[in-house]
């Protein structure tokens, strides 16, 4: 029995809630992965996983055999990182996650950057509107916006983005400017499902934190498609800064309330941090911080 490769198919099993999905992962045969699995478990003479038709869990002996794993598979592969040269020069495959309007105006133009001064660094890209855990997905780098929770993963700031009211100025010549959050309450408002709800917005005055009723009379599920709404004259809409940042300066938005807008949302790089860095991860890190943090200063 391959036992490194028996481990990294039972953490597979495990993270993606399925043996199917473990198997999807690495490309193998279902049957092979349940194979190996009961392999393992029969040369541990325990029982690593509760079975079921709709999700797989760790038993309490699984649990903890899950964790040694995740370090043993942690460690083996720093070892081959360090024996591939990887923490002597940039080299190898550098995974990172963005969200997705954020990374294709921002990060994109800094990674295709990276790649033309670093030939040996490849990466991967990938653009989600979704948490994605670092470790268990697999991913080096993570942009993220917003309040951080409290964990052992280490933050780089690079910047803020403001959550901003804007309008077109043919809606504002036809029904007027708001120069308060309560004047919304007679505007016609776009939303849009994350960002702020449906039925009431969040300014502030000082310290104070006041949430004012809107009327939504278009709904829709993306930031994009309530900028092209805004755009044509439905109404006002909220979204982050950098989300209209060209229509802003090309004239077809306005932002309003600028005196009533929230504290802005932090921008941070965030990765795992535990022990010697990649250098290929410091090698971009020092490359992507001050260049983001330039982009973000425009926006302010």
């Amino acid at each position: 029995m391959d036992r490194l490769e028996a481990m990294s198919l039972f953490v597979a099993a495990v993270e993606a809630g399925s043996l199917s999905a473990a198997a999807r992962r690495f490309g193998i045969p279902l049957a092979t992965v349940s194979r190996k699995v009961s392999d393992l478990e029969r040369h541990l003479n325990t029982r690593l996983l509760n079975r079921s038709t709709r999700r797989l869990t760790p038993t309490d002996a699984g649990q903890a055999y899950l964790a040694a794993c995740r370090r043993i598979l942690d460690e083996v592969g720093e070892a081959e990182r360090t024996a591939a040269g990887e923490y002597s020069a940039p080299t190898g495959e550098l995974a990172i996650t963005a969200p997705v309007v954020f990374g294709r105006l921002h990060v994109l133009p800094v990674v295709t950057g990276f790649l033309a001064a670093y030939p040996d660094v490849d990466i991967r890209l990938t653009l989600a509107d979704r948490i994605t855990q670092l470790v268990e997905d697999h991913f080096d780098l993570a942009i993220r916006i917003g309040r951080l929770p409290d964990s052992s993963l280490v933050a780089i700031g690079v910047g803020s983005i403001r959550r901003v009211v804007c309008a077109s100025p043919a809606y504002l010549a036809e029904h007027g400017t708001p120069t308060t959050p309560e004047d919304l309450e007679t505007h016609s408002c776009i939303t849009f499902e994350g960002l702020a709800s449906a039925a009431a917005w969040s300014f502030t005055r000082g310290r104070t934190e006041v949430p004012v009723q809107v009327r939504s009379r278009l709904q829709v599920n993306t930031a994009e498609a309530a900028i092209d709404a805004a755009i044509a004259g439905v109404g006002l809409t909220k979204v982050l800064s950098y989300q209209i940042e060209a229509a802003q300066r090309s004239g077809t938005l306005r932002v309003l309330l600028q005196e009533f807008e929230p504290e802005p949302w932090p921008v941070s790089l965030v990765h795992a941090g535990h022990g010697l860095l990649p250098v290929k991860l410091r090698a971009f890190l020092d490359f992507a911080a001050p260049r983001l943090k330039e982009r973000l200063a425009r926006l302010t």
